[in-house]
């Protein structure tokens, strides 16, 4: 089993490429084999997969096209041929016969260009072709499905005898025919078949004067249908001829199974060869609606993606003619990973998914649509976190269920994995939030994994200039339309470009101008904070030099000043705390007066917000680790479980409800279909009603009822049988 779960091809989309390569299989058993694709375990075993559709893609633009691979399924017979004494149909040999053709003239073409092909050369030299098999069906059944005549001596003279006597059949209802109807016997019609049957259309006024056997009637019953006696004998000649016939058949094709039987195995690889090349094929004609191409897999540890396109969006561009701009991207051991910024519908996820989809299709063996120059690596495991993924039969919050994929990830992610976050530290409090996702994020990093995350936490970014080995990346927009270009843009974070977009989508600039001036507002409060910081500063400066002080004339003091002097000490203590709370303060002070005086000296306003919030955010995190979240009380605890306990009654209350709902609907029906069958059991047949005979599918109508008994008109002919045969399709319209 691959280390890439169900989730991660979910959230990439990868069963809509499954469902696309599917409709591109020829059999019925390839389309079902094409949605089993998963992704290989092992490098070993992906390489010789991808150089197989890589080569059969090189076939479309060669002279030397593969031959057709189209075959019949065959899985019934094989079932049937494991059964002792069993024995299959002509159709089903020709079935056989069919694929093993096919696989022959597969075998003979690649190993005529196996050095045009050496990767499915090498494939199917695997087959062994069994020449045994198409030559014992070939003598035996016709490309009619039927079994020759040839097959046996017997079969032959049996053959010949029924042709005879069918010849004298004809011959003699030929000559009743002309007698009787030259006598003026015979309808207008003069004959018809009756099971198959000629018969002479006999006047009912007539039908004593002509000899034979009385087969039916027509419906007005001035037809009788006759076979004339002179037919009777060579039609009972005729049928032990025919079962003659049957029985030397049936002994044929058990002769001709018992051959087959014994290449069961060779029946189970041939089809097997064929599902898999039909699914490289439907590999490689997706390949090409794609424009895919195999990029070299490396032993080191990087990605260079060139001109990469997401290949769903692709086509559906395509299809509405509308251009799809590729992404070029790359990770290796001092880009290990890439934090993608910016404002939204800018094309982040997109990117995002794009580089996992790719990665996760090549390593189940399809082709991606990239520059033939690009390179990718191996990767034991493919992790993912993208989208809302509330969960509410576990009754999650997003960020409750994010934070589980979190452990998830801490678990499982190692030197060898790709990650991919979209989003990433959203769904809780922006502050703590952002906090908790730095430490995910450099445990990611230390863990030594490549990934990509996207994101709107300024912290996030900041702490990408931070890190060895990890950059910044945004989605570029066009600063005048504010439009999104959709190019990835590796070395800067972006901007969320929060009061041009509001403006484009229609916000009244009025509310945008207030904002702005809200801003600015923050900007003259931090001033006056900073002054008020430094004033609080000097008056500290002369405490501690007065407590400096009278610590040395303490110090001083005699033993008989020994209660006084703890007083003293107790003191200290006091105002020590209070200095220590002062340093900060004075350090906050200095750190801020530090950023305002950087700001009026460069006026740049963005700088100041990038290293204000990269400050705010490092003393955040310092704060949390001295001073972690204490535990929740126990009222706290024992209210959560009141609730839980709570919704679990609900819970149980409403299953009993639905069950008791269920039952009676279950009674309910029984009670109907009881009703409906003791109806049909009770009903009474009259003349005109249609019906038709238990386990046939004829339909006649009630011409009269004698007794238990009815005759039914089926059209061509009349026939009797009992009430209790018949079942009722539709009643007579009164």
């Amino acid at each position: 089993m691959s280390n890439i779960s169900e989730k991660t091809l979910i959230d990439l989309e990868f069963f809509t490429i499954l469902k696309s390569v599917s409709n591109l299989c020829i059999s019925d058993l390839g389309k079902e084999e094409a949605l089993k694709i998963r992704p290989i375990q092992s490098k070993e075993k992906l390489i010789p997969q991808l150089k197989l559709v890589n080569e059969y893609l090189s076939s479309f633009d060669n002279d030397n096209r593969l031959p057709n691979h189209y075959f019949d399924d065959i899985q019934k017979e094989i079932k049937l041929l494991n059964i002792e004494n069993s024995y299959l149909e002509p159709s089903s040999f020709l079935k056989i016969l069919n694929n093993s053709n096919t696989v022959f003239e597969i075998l003979k073409f690649l190993k005529k260009f196996k050095d045009i092909y050496p990767e499915l050369f090498n494939y199917s030299e695997t087959i062994e072709f069994q020449k045994l098999i198409s030559d014992s069906i070939k003598k035996i059944i016709t490309p009619f499905a039927e079994v020759d005549e040839n097959a046996s001596s017997l079969l032959k003279s049996i053959r010949k005898e029924i042709n005879l006597v069918r010849a004298k059949i004809g011959s003699s209802f030929t000559k009743a025919l002309n007698q009787y109807a030259s006598s003026g016997y015979l309808d207008e019609i003069r004959e018809s078949v009756v099971d198959n049957q000629r018969v002479l259309a006999v006047q009912a006024m007539h039908r004593r004067k002509v000899k034979g056997s009385l087969l039916g009637s027509s419906k007005t019953g001035s037809i009788v249908y006759i076979a004339p006696q002179a037919t009777l004998q060579y039609s009972r000649e005729l049928q032990n001829l025919s079962y003659e016939e049957h029985q030397e058949i049936v002994r044929i094709l058990k002769e001709l199974s018992n051959t087959i039987r014994v290449f069961v195995p060779d029946l189970k690889e041939y089809q097997n060869f064929l599902i898999k090349l039909d699914v490289i094929g439907a590999k490689a004609i997706y390949g090409k609606k794609l424009n895919a191409c195999l990029p070299k897999i490396t032993a080191e540890k990087k990605i260079f993606l060139r001109d990469a396109f997401h290949p769903i969006l692709l086509l559906n561009n395509n299809e509405k003619k509308i251009k799809t701009v590729p992404q070029t991207l790359e990770l290796n051991n001092k880009q290990q990973i890439i934090v993608i910024s910016g404002p939204n519908a800018g094309g982040k996820s997109i990117t995002l998914k794009t580089i996992g989809l790719l990665q996760v299709m090549l390593q189940s063996g399809i082709l991606i649509p990239v520059h033939e120059r690009s390179t990718t690596y191996f990767f034991d495991k493919v992790l993912t976190d993208i989208g809302d993924n509330q969960s509410i039969e576990n009754q999650l919050s997003t960020y409750s269920y994010r934070l589980k994929n979190m452990r998830n990830f801490l678990r499982r992610c190692n030197e060898n994995t790709l990650f991919l976050i979209d989003e990433f530290g959203t769904g809780s409090d922006p502050e703590l939030g952002g906090a908790l996702a730095e430490i995910f994020l450099e445990e990611f990093h230390s863990k030594g994994a490549y990934g990509i995350i996207t994101t709107h936490y300024a912290n996030l970014k900041v702490l990408a200039n931070e890190l060895e080995n990890v950059a910044n990346a945004n989605m570029q927009f066009d600063e005048k339309t504010l439009e999104p270009l959709f190019r990835l843009f590796i070395g800067q974070a972006g901007s969320s470009f929060t009061f041009e977009v509001a403006q484009k989508n229609g916000i009244p600039f009025s509310l945008i101008n207030k904002a702005k001036k809200r801003v600015e507002g923050e900007k003259i409060r931090l001033d006056k904070t900073i002054s008020k910081l430094q004033k609080e500063r000097n008056k500290l400066q002369k405490t501690s030099e007065g407590l400096e002080k009278e610590k040395s004339k303490a110090a001083e003091k005699s033993d008989s000043l020994t209660e006084k002097q703890e007083k003293i000490q107790e003191k200290l203590e006091n105002f020590q705390t209070l200095y220590d709370s002062n340093q900060k303060m004075l350090a906050y002070g200095r750190k801020i007066n530090e950023l305002v005086n950087k700001y009026l000296q460069n006026n740049n306003k963005k700088e100041l917000n990038v290293e204000f919030n990269k400050w705010v955010a490092s003393e955040k995190t310092k704060h949390l680790k001295k001073n972690p979240p204490k535990p929740k009380t126990k009222a706290q605890k024992k209210q959560v479980k009141v609730e839980k306990k709570k919704v679990e009654q609900k819970l149980i209350s409403t299953e009993k409800e639905v069950l008791v709902e269920v039952v009676k609907v279950r009674k309910q029906k029984k009670t109907e279909a009881l009703k409906a069958a003791q109806q049909k059991a009770n009903y009474t047949f009259k003349v005109n009603d249609k019906v038709r005979i238990i386990d046939s599918k004829a339909c006649g109508t009630i011409e009269k009822i004698e007794k238990n008994n009815a005759f039914i008109n089926y059209g061509v002919f009349t026939t009797k049988t009992t009430l209790t045969k018949l079942e009722l399709v539709e009643s007579a319209k009164k």
